[in-house]
């Protein structure tokens, strides 16, 4: 296993809250604790980080200072307001739409576990690798560390419970030979920047000026699982920062959608 690339922090409080009406408390509760063996095991000790997963009672406020994990139904719940991208407090939020997952028939368990590390390996959404071409020409990869193999198949289970693959900070090395170490927690990539099935990553040309494009494993334009779908990372990548807008749990942004006063949320 290659040595973490990143120094070990303080831990970091993640709190799970459930909006989800297609999922009940007894579904996310097995998932939290292997989503906790998933950060505590496999990828704190390679990316150094470490934090600390905590569901949400119902009815009550996350603790001050976490950051949040939400268990959402559809993103287009949130385009009533624009969407949101921050806690209430400016800190970083991962979005889990539990019914679009299930609706393509894709895991959501995956899609939380997605969520959460790239959460973790680029809290800001703002973090590249520049590969230059010339001097004057070169591409940025964007800091996503599940895209390239985030598809259902490529997962693997903790206690039953499938999560994502994730790419390991070699993956983003692009002097690493063919096979020289291990680029993912699966070990199925044998180079820096390979993508697997339904793979993808977001690239921005230095010189093309074309901005934040996705490139697939395919070659071709990415599908409707790998646009930018309102409230998700691809989608605030190619946003300024200046125009996100602190998040509201759930059932706070459906009353707000009911109140064409209250769209702007503090």
């Amino acid at each position: 296993m290659p040595q973490p690339t990143h120094a070990q922090t303080q831990t970091i409080q993640i709190s799970v809250i459930n909006e989800s009406t297609v999922l009940a408390d007894s579904d996310v509760v097995p998932v939290v604790a292997a989503l906790q063996k998933q950060v505590t095991n496999d990828f704190g000790p390679v990316w150094g980080t470490a934090a600390q997963l905590s569901i949400v009672a119902k009815g009550t406020q996350p603790p001050s200072g976490s950051w949040w994990l939400v268990l959402l139904d559809d993103s287009d719940q949130a385009n009533a307001l624009g969407y949101h991208d921050l806690t209430t407090e400016g800190l970083p939020i991962g979005k889990v739409f539990a019914a679009s997952d299930l609706k393509a028939g894709t895991s959501w368990t995956v899609t939380a576990s997605h969520e959460l590390l790239e959460m973790l390996g680029d809290p800001n959404i703002n973090l590249t690798v520049f590969v230059e071409n010339n001097n004057t020409a070169g591409i940025l990869y964007a800091y996503e560390v599940c895209d390239a193999c985030e598809d259902d198949s490529l997962g693997y289970q903790i206690d039953n419970v499938l999560l994502s693959d994730f790419v390991y900070p070699s993956w983003f090395e692009s002097f690493r030979g063919e096979g020289s170490t291990q680029f993912d927690r699966m070990n199925k990539m044998q180079n820096p920047f390979q993508l697997l099935v339904n793979g993808y990553i977001g690239v921005f040309n230095v010189a093309s000026g074309s901005g934040w494009q996705q490139q697939t494993q395919e070659k071709r334009p990415p599908n409707v699982l790998h646009r930018g779908a309102v409230g998700t990372r691809r989608e605030r990548r190619s946003v300024p920062h200046e125009l996100w807008i602190n998040s509201l749990p759930q059932r706070k942004i459906v009353g707000n959608a009911k109140n064409p006063a209250a769209k702007i949320s503090a």
